[in-house]
């Protein structure tokens, strides 16, 4: 059984220790440029295509075939850089980012079929560098547990959440441009720039691989870590509700006569989640992670139910508000949790797979709630999500038992829990 800890509450105090880490300067600056973008490339691309073509289907297939990259490339550059360290696969993988994104601009702008610019929008996600599970991996050698690396934690998961807020948005300005692939190269450049910036940084080229664990010898890595499943099955929990959500409040939105408001109100989720997150890490609840998981998901799926019940827009603002509190403290719980639930050598790769998770629950939610959409009505979105998202905090309270601390009482597993 893979063992956790209790995380521990932080101060202010405590996240500005850890941005003061010695050497954690360089690294914390240029990881900010490098994932700038990280919520920005897939849409610049999908409005640069649709611009183009006039197509939004095949605007939608390119947007599918970069997220299924993204999916993939995450956790592959994560194992790489557990072995060999950042600085190279870093380099390396925004070299050929680069070479892909030209090419897809070329292929766009060449009005060629759709199926080379499908194929390159998935070979630019598998290449999209990732400084992101490189950054927090980064803090286990920067800091020794406790307090401080938890405050750590939790900063990259707010920072991440600010992302999310403002890429969306500059993605949209820039399409307006005179030139509507200008989102997808300036969101390019940022990331180049600040992954190779962060590569070349002291804290990054000190990098030495920590022993693997015996038990990552398989195909799948550090997912065969019962914990660690454990981990992803909450991250694609929380990938899939929040999936749903981004399809069901643009519809609501555009039923009620006010299409433009869509990303306006999705804006506010985002708002409310970074302000609570800062909060939610002084005190923590549950304290143990292994309840704090299962709680997490079961109370935000009972939140997003609440957004079927407004009937006009101001009420749906309101529910949003509140929905979106549990947003960063999931994120940040996923963050910590894998600090016990991974083993040892693979703190790149299993963040990694968090990130997999999260797209493919979002791609999930998506789907499934632009058909509830089209079917019924968005409150109907809203209630299957919130049944989804019990279902799976309910799996997540069966499987508790992987991620109990070292000083909580251990019954046996259940044949589900070591599966």
């Amino acid at each position: 059984m893979i063992l956790a800890r209790v995380s521990h509450s932080v101060s202010l105090a405590d996240y500005r220790a850890a941005l003061r880490t010695r050497g954690a300067a360089a690294p914390v600056l240029t990881s900010l440029l490098a994932r700038l973008p990280v919520a920005m490339i897939g849409l610049a691309l999908l409005l640069y295509v649709q611009r183009v073509t006039g197509s939004f289907g095949v605007a939608g297939l390119v947007s599918a075939g970069n997220l299924v990259g993204v999916a993939v490339g995450s956790v592959v550059q994560g194992r790489i850089m557990d072995r060999l360290g950042p600085t190279r696969p870093l380099l390396v993988v925004s070299a050929v980012f680069t070479g892909f994104v030209a090419a897809e601009i070329a292929a766009v702008e060449l009005g060629g079929a759709a199926v080379p610019m499908i194929v390159l929008a998935v070979a630019v996600g598998l290449t999209e560098p990732m400084t992101g599970p490189a950054s927090r991996a980064l803090w286990t050698r920067l800091l020794p547990p406790g307090r401080t690396r938890d405050a750590a934690y939790s900063y990259e998961a707010i920072s991440m959440e600010v992302f999310f807020i403002l890429g969306p948005g500059i993605a949209g300005l820039l399409v307006n441009t005179p030139w509507a692939g200008t989102g997808l190269l300036v969101g390019a450049c940022c990331m180049v720039t600040g992954s190779i910036g962060f590569a070349l940084t002291p804290a990054a080229r000190r990098h030495r691989p920590v022993e693997r664990s015996d038990a990552v010898g398989s195909l799948l890595g550090a997912l065969a870590a019962p914990g660690m499943r454990t981990v992803a099955l909450a991250a694609f929990g929380f990938g899939a509700l929040l999936g749903m959500v981004e399809v069901a409040v643009p519809a609501a939105a555009e039923r009620a006569g006010h299409a433009a408001l869509g990303g306006l109100l999705l804006s506010v989720l985002s708002v409310s989640s970074v302000v609570v997150g800062v909060l939610y890490g002084m005190r923590p609840w549950p304290r143990p992670m292994y309840l704090r998981l299962p709680a997490l998901l079961s109370v935000f799926a009972v939140l997003i139910a609440l957004l079927a019940l407004p009937e006009t827009l101001l009420g749906l603002t309101v529910a949003l508000l509140v929905a979106g509190t549990l947003i960063t403290p999931q994120s940040t719980a996923h963050s910590v949790a894998l600090e016990g639930a991974a083993p040892p050598g693979t703190a790149t790769e299993a963040f990694s797979w968090v990130i997999t998770a999260v797209t493919l629950g979002s791609a999930f939610g998506q789907s499934v709630s632009g058909q509830l959409v089209e079917l019924a009505a968005p409150p109907t979105a809203f209630l299957v999500a919130s049944g989804i998202g019990l279902v799976l905090g309910a799996l997540l309270w069966f499987r508790r038992r992987t991620l109990l601390t070292e000083d909580d009482p251990r019954p046996v597993p259940s044949f589900a829990e070591t599966r």
